[in-house]
């Protein structure tokens, strides 16, 4: 039985639609895998692509994706709400079937050492991947962004796992690596005060002393014209999305700001939202083995 991977690798590019375009097709263009999803974003100046496919062909899909993008993006004049370092910012892979995430870190060490030989791209292994402990973190990867790059990797202890202490000069850096599903959650507030969402993100978020696997940064959409708290729900098991959308509103409340919406950026397992249902419906005994329909019809 063919192992099964998951691959969703974010790029920096959220507006041109033609090079959006291209990497869909792209994307399309490797057999034995399927594209499942993807979505843009203006205001952030990203692309999130979820793929996924046998253990040999993700690892194919995912090296033209970036060798396309490496030709198409340019860091130098790019900008936008999200934190980023790279045409290909991230480039994560996830189990899904038959396979271990010790095998996952195989294939992304796999990658990005092809990444770095055939692209001359400096790459960052992260989360299960990681070499280092403070390496585990892709906010602690990315910091600097790609305009302090340069000078990060001239840090002692900053040396990309991959390549020389120099970016590419347009493609900038990636960090790739394994981890279990997360899931890319914002919250919408009614202001236009992008403090108010960056104070919330900085009390919720685990490194600022709040939800140990939720990273949450304030970005502003320019085209509602309203904050948002952006989250990674690293870990949705342990840290449910109920609870950072009711701390969030907790919080907005002493700045007389409301929750007017949230949204969940590409796929996300059924589970992290069956927990939520559950919460607010205040199920009983709720069984999501036995009790969920589709789980019997996919067995």
């Amino acid at each position: 039985m063919a192992k099964i991977v998951e691959c969703i690798p974010n790029f920096s590019e959220g507006r041109n639609q033609e090079v959006i375009d291209g990497l869909v097709a792209t994307a399309k263009s490797i057999s034995r895998v399927t594209l499942l999803d993807y979505s843009s974003d203006a205001s952030h100046n990203r692309s999130v692509f979820t793929l996924v496919g046998d253990d040999e062909a993700i690892q194919e899909v995912a090296f033209q994706l970036v060798k396309y993008a490496s030709e198409h993006i340019d860091m130098t004049k790019h900008e936008g709400e999200h934190p980023r370092m790279g045409a290909t910012d991230v480039c994560p892979f996830v189990p899904i079937k038959d396979i271990t995430t010790a095998e996952c870190v195989d294939i992304s060490k796999k990658v990005a050492e092809r990444i770095n030989r055939e692209l001359g791209i400096p790459i960052f292994l992260y989360e299960d991947s990681a070499t280092r402990p403070e390496r585990q973190n892709l906010a602690k990867v990315r910091k600097g962004q790609f305009e302090g790059m340069p000078e990060k990797l001239l840090e002692d202890d900053w040396a990309p796992d991959y390549g020389d202490r120099k970016i590419h000069p347009t493609a900038g850096v990636t960090a790739v690596g394994a981890r279990m599903p997360l899931v890319a959650f914002n919250v919408n507030l009614d202001t236009d005060n992008i403090e108010i969402a960056n104070k919330i993100a900085k009390i919720i978020r685990g490194s600022g002393g709040g939800f140990k696997y939720c990273k949450a940064i304030g970005v502003m959409l320019d085209d509602r014209h309203i904050a948002q708290v952006s989250m990674n729900m690293v870990n949705f098991e342990k840290c449910s999305l109920y609870r950072t959308f009711e701390t969030i509103r907790f919080e907005a409340k002493r700045y007389g700001v409301r929750i007017i919406g949230s949204e969940v950026i590409g796929l996300t397992p059924a589970k992290a939202l069956i927990d939520v249902a559950e919460y607010y419906l205040q199920i009983e005994d709720f069984d999501y083995g036995k009790q969920v329909l589709e789980n019997h019809l996919l067995g």
